[in-house]
């Protein structure tokens, strides 16, 4: 038996000798190079749609894509944060116009992003149709037979033996199908193939990209994305009004909103208390119950960080934790006009939180006129003394909760119709309550104090009960199922392209000059294919098993063309 060769170098005359032997190993389609002085209109579209549909064009637009999406992170973005906006544009007023005419501002909605995104879309499509169609048709047909010289071939042994050709093309044959090869009698040969699963992986991997960006592009048009700070106690409805800000992708309608609404029961905030992870939250998590509809059974449910409460397609994350100090202010005939919970928004991770208290409605001053009240509020849940010279929390927890709170009264300009923040006071037509020193009226309050107003302007009690509210993050975003098993599809078509050979094989046996039966294998594969003369070496000390060598002629002394040596078997091919 002869030694199983490789050949890395084979000549031109051997290709063409290969013939369709060595066609359609992908389904890549085939590229003609343009006869430029012949091209016309027809033949410049036939051209670009040629690469269009390439593979390295689909590739360039996808690594543009990325990139396109880099400003999208860096760059504040009209439909995310408006007010981070507004603020770029007054801090660089050079800078925002140019971002303006290039959509920096809005880059999943640009021009130039949009016709990436579509452009990938169209070259995908484009290279999927014909190579699925070829495939099929590769699937219908039959592997090739085999090449007149087989010899030619980079990966071939033979041999000599005395059984006859028909018994050897049989053994070939239903060894090959064992090893699940699809093989077929050829002429004087068997020709087989395997590895069809790569260009099944192939295809797969650029159907889920198309999958991927289906469902990226449905969900960013039918997406919404709401918060709200619900105050424990209190609860919330599934309604655009009860948001406390809402964005949503252009398709996206009122009517999608999942009917729901939910009642905040208890925050649970446990932190750690020594060591180097002091202040670190250990349990995070709020009780609600909630119903799903008009008239939907009620539910009780947890939710935690990262574990949101699934409501239909929407999901309720939660998103972040602070406290409200319950607070009433009564007028100088001790008459309540403001009674609530107002909560407050962390500063630090200790939650030292600051905010305001707005009286808009039902407040008289001594003379008996109609004013506003409003106070600044800064509160920390855990005082550290008036020894320690700063008013910062200590520990995130309720250990000795101090409500720091300053005074003004006038207009609060609400009624001026410019909407305001809760969290924020307009003092352009408020005045300050003075002390005995003509300075702001301020004070440190505990639990169950109560600061007095000057000339009997009312007071304001920091009530012993100080609840804590929850920040909720409400997600309706269709295509994420989709977007994720692409993802998966994906990855398992991109690892079948890369780790399965495509290969073909080819045995024949036909009846030498001399009456014995000659045996020839030859495979082929990718040019990346390196198991190929392994498996081939294989096949062929199985088949030398079952057709074994026999003796080669004696060489005749008188011909002198006669000078070839008797062959070297193949190591780990003969047995």
């Amino acid at each position: 038996m002869s030694k199983t060769t490789t050949d890395d170098t084979p000549q031109a005359a051997d290709d063409q000798d290969l013939g369709a032997a060595g066609s359609q190993l992908s389904t890549a389609p085939t590229e003609e190079p343009p006869n430029l002085p012949s091209l016309g209109v027809i033949g410049w579209a036939r051209w670009f749609w040629r690469q269009l549909t390439s593979m390295r064009v689909a590739l360039l637009l996808l690594l543009l894509l990325s990139l396109g999406a880099i400003p999208g992170s860096l760059i504040p973005q009209t439909g995310i944060d408006e007010t981070a906006v507004a603020d770029f544009r007054e801090r660089h007023d050079v800078l925002a116009p140019v971002y303006d005419k290039l959509g920096l501002f809005n880059v999943y909605s640009s021009v130039w992003f949009s016709a990436i995104y579509i452009l990938l879309f169209i070259s995908l499509i484009g290279c999927i149709v014909p190579r699925t169609w070829q495939f099929v048709g590769q699937l219908r047909g039959r592997p090739p037979g085999a090449p007149r010289r087989l010899t030619r071939l980079p990966a071939h042994t033979t041999w000599r033996t005395g059984a006859e050709p028909e018994q050897v093309r049989e053994a070939a044959l239903a060894l090959l199908k064992k090893r699940r090869f699809r093989a077929h009698l050829a002429g004087d040969a068997v020709a087989a193939e395997k590895g069809y699963l790569r260009e099944v992986g192939n295809l797969l991997f650029h159907i889920a990209l198309i999958v991927m960006l289906i469902a990226f592009g449905w969900g960013q048009l039918f997406k919404s994305e709401g918060n709200k700070l619900i105050v424990e106690g209190d609860g919330f409805s599934n309604t655009l009004t009860q948001y406390d800000d809402f964005k949503s992708g252009s398709l996206f309608t009122n009517d999608d909103l999942v009917p729901f609404s939910f009642h905040v029961k208890e925050f649970t905030g446990t932190y750690e208390r020594t060591g180097p992870n002091k202040g670190t939250p250990r349990t995070y998590e709020t009780e609600l119950t909630y119903t799903e509809g008009a008239d939907g059974e009620e539910k009780t449910a947890l939710v935690k960080v990262n574990k949101p409460l699934k409501i239909g397609d929407a999901k309720v994350y939660l998103v972040s934790h602070g406290y409200a100090p319950v607070v009433t202010v009564r007028d100088g005939k001790g008459k309540i006009v403001f009674q609530d919970a107002v909560p407050l928004l962390p500063l630090d991770a200790n939650v030292t939180s600051s905010g305001v208290v707005k009286v808009l409605d039902g407040y008289r001053n001594p003379q008996g006129e109609k004013e506003q009240l409003g106070f600044n509020a800064f509160f920390v849940p855990t005082f550290g003394g008036s020894a320690s010279g700063t008013m910062l929390s200590q520990f995130p927890a309720l250990d000795y909760p101090v409500l720091a709170l300053s005074a003004y009264h006038g207009d609060l300009k609400a009624d001026s119709g410019i909407p305001q923040s809760v969290y924020q006071m307009d003092k352009t037509k408020m005045k300050e309550f003075k002390d005995a020193k003509g300075e702001l009226f301020k004070k440190l309050l505990m639990p169950g104090e109560t600061m007095r107003l000057p000339n009997g302007a009312g007071s304001v009690t920091f009530e012993k009960d100080v609840k804590e509210w929850a920040g909720f993050q409400v997600v309706q975003e269709q295509g994420g199922g989709w977007a994720l098993g692409g993802a998966v599809a994906a990855i398992g078509g991109l690892a079948a392209s890369l780790f399965i050979q495509r290969r073909r094989v080819w045995v024949r046996a036909v009846e030498g000059p001399d009456g014995v039966t000659v045996v020839e294998m030859a495979g082929l594969g990718r040019s990346e294919s390196a198991k190929v003369p392994e498996e081939l070496g294989d096949l062929a000390g199985i088949l030398y098993d079952r057709a074994p060598g026999a003796p080669d002629p004696s060489p005749d002394p008188s011909d002198p063309t006669d000078t070839d040596p008797v062959a070297v078997p193949a190591e780990g091919a003969e047995k």
